[in-house]
């Protein structure tokens, strides 16, 4: 550990002319320093509303302040705190200072003024010993009143999972850079462009969707002469010439599924120059009176085809849009076709894998927009687990099992060191155990595939899944499920939980899923899968779906479950002979 110190001052000129001659540390050691517009000893339940604050790291901490007091967005900022040690270097700060952004976004009391080009995750010697110190720092922080909340709780959070202020990995780093400098090229030769992002379930491609938006904003706000650290990740595209190319940008962010759009929209309220109102439907873009400049589309393997949309009203706006865009209601335009219609620019981030409904678009069409991405040289891969404590491996391993078609391709059992990997022959004992999961690191949650009718929906009184006794109930919203008060007592859909992070998942297989011992291969109960849009026929194109087409949205159904869980995944299979067949790929809780 370290001896670190935090100092607490009032920002106004006359405290720091003060403050700056009583140690030489003041105007020559790299600090780190949270400024803010809170009342010095107030606490969060007195301040009310949203509080401002900006975090920052100086080898010279009174020079820092002087600059500081010559910003209009700073000036109504009110008290300093300086976080001061003996050992603390250029790199330490740095992090420390990461850190710190990134927790504050998540505590959701504040409204972060940085920008987010500065968030770093560099090594440097020693570094497991300083962040211990950070939690440290982070604690005497909150007893001063600058968290509301404790590690884990905003850890937990959708506000820290779905900040703009994530500190990148080295691929996901990569790709932004990639993306910036094509888009930028594009920009000045006026040309249109469409760029894809590519990743497994767990790469974050929702963190470089929201990463992405928030930094080109923040290059369109800055100004001529501002102080840009060079070891800034992206501080090449904060200098004369990027910023022109973005001036008067209209972007927007689609985001198919509702509860993730509504989850975003949160994060969008609580961060300077972004808007909830950014954050789009394709309908919403489709109905727009202004084209954008640009699009980010996140799962955008979750846009639609012309089908059967769930209300009569997105139907009759599905042909009105159509009709609007291209002068006559062609069936064969998707919601893909709408966004390049309104826009100049598109960034698509998919994973075609992650398709679950008929009424997505195509694999064909996704494929196809890949291919010429990759021939455009606007194709950015993402490798690098984010999600799953297991790695890489373990995605493409959940795959395989689900992928067999033939006993003679059945892939080698694999085991995952530090990663908590069981199937259970109880239901009730998994339940048992995500609630023990849930009590000791909070967002554990039961999953299960669409295999029971969902009767709670008409009648609260009833339970939906039944199964050696245990009776459990589906997810009782569609938004925002997995926070909810109740989520520890209910069983969450794919549709609550696609593009989510659980710590543990507890994933019941139902008897949609069967393996045939015969035929050695995974078949499908069809009148056990009750998803009406997830396997009704599409007359309007003149398609029907046949049990392989089911097989393969529910098997991919079942491996977005079964990728959910960054410290363990839990499986209770229903089916007694694709529960033997999984016992080879699967360690047997005991």
């Amino acid at each position: 550990m370290t001896s670190f110190e935090i100092e607490r001052l009032d920002f106004t000129k006359e405290a720091m002319r003060a403050w700056a001659p009583r140690d030489h540390r003041n105007t020559n050691w790299p600090i780190v320093y949270v400024l803010d517009d809170a009342k010095a000893g107030s606490t969060p339940a007195v301040r009310g509303g949203l509080n401002d604050v900006y975090v920052g790291e100086s080898r010279n901490a009174a020079g820092r302040m002087r600059q500081h007091f010559e910003s209009t967005e700073k000036q109504h900022l009110s008290t300093v705190r300086v976080i001061v040690d003996a050992t603390f270097n250029k790199s330490v700060c740095l992090d420390l200072e990461s850190y710190l952004i990134r927790m504050l976004a998540g505590d959701g009391f504040y409204r972060v003024l940085n920008r987010n080009d500065g968030i770093t995750e560099a090594d440097y010697y020693d570094r497991g010993r300083y962040r211990e110190t950070f939690r440290e720092v982070f604690d005497e922080l909150r007893r001063d009143g600058v968290f509301t909340r404790s590690i884990p709780e905003i850890e937990n959070s959708d506000l820290f999972k779905l900040s703009p202020f994530k500190a990148l990995s080295q691929d996901q780093a990569v790709a932004v850079d990639g993306i910036l400098e094509g888009l930028f090229q594009d920009l000045e030769a006026g040309t249109d462009s469409t760029i894809v992002v590519q990743g497994d379930p767990g790469t974050g491609k929702t963190v470089v969707a929201i990463y992405l938006l928030k930094l080109l904003v923040d290059i369109a706000a800055s100004t001529p002469g501002e102080h840009v650290d060079s070891d800034s990740l992206f501080s090449e595209f904060f200098v004369p010439g990027y910023r022109e190319l973005l001036t008067d940008i209209r972007i927007g962010l689609v985001v198919p599924q509702q509860s993730l759009r509504e989850s975003i929209k949160k994060v969008f309220r609580k961060t300077p120059g972004l808007r909830p109102a950014m954050v789009m439907t394709a309908f919403e873009v489709g109905f727009a009176e202004e084209d954008f400049d640009l699009l980010i589309v996140d799962e955008s393997h979750r846009l639609n085809q012309r089908a059967n949309q769930p209300s009569g009203v997105q139907n009759k706006n599905f042909s009105v849009i159509t009709q609007k865009l291209f002068g006559s209601d062609d069936k064969t335009k998707t919601q893909l076709d709408w966004i390049t219609a309104k826009s100049k620019h598109q960034i698509f981030l998919l994973d075609a894998a992650q398709s679950v409904r008929p009424a997505d678009v195509p694999p064909e069409l996704l494929t196809g927009l890949v291919r010429q991405a990759k021939l455009s040289r606007r194709h950015h891969p993402l490798m690098s687990q984010m999600r799953v404590q297991a790695g890489s491996d373990y995605v493409a391993y959940v795959r395989r099992i689900l992928d067999t078609t033939t006993t003679s391709t059945l892939p080698p059992a694999e085991l995952f060191e530090g990663y908590d990997f069981r199937m259970f022959d109880s239901v009730s004992e998994m339940r048992a155990e995500i609630r023990r999961k849930d009590a000791a690191v909070g967002l554990s949650r039961l999953l299960a595939g669409y295999a029971w009718v969902w009767k709670t929906k008409t009648d609260k009184t009833l339970y939906d899944i039944e199964i050696d006794g245990c009776q459990l109930r589906w997810n009782s919203t569609q938004t925002d499920w997995i926070a909810s008060p109740k989520s520890v007592d209910e069983v969450g859909s794919i549709h609550t939980v696609q593009g989510y992070d659980l710590n543990y998942a507890g994933v019941i297989i139902g008897p949609d899923l069967r393996f045939d011992p015969v035929a050695g291969k995974l078949v499908i109960d069809r009148g056990s899968y009750f998803d009406k849009k997830g396997k009704e026929n599409n007359p309007v194109l003149g398609k029907t779906y046949n049990d392989d087409d089911l097989l393969r949205f529910i098997t991919n159904i079942y491996a977005v479950l079964l990728t959910r869980g960054i410290r363990g995944t839990y499986v209770y299979v229903c089916d007694p002979a694709l529960r033997a067949y999984l016992r080879g790929f699967i360690p047997i809780a005991v």
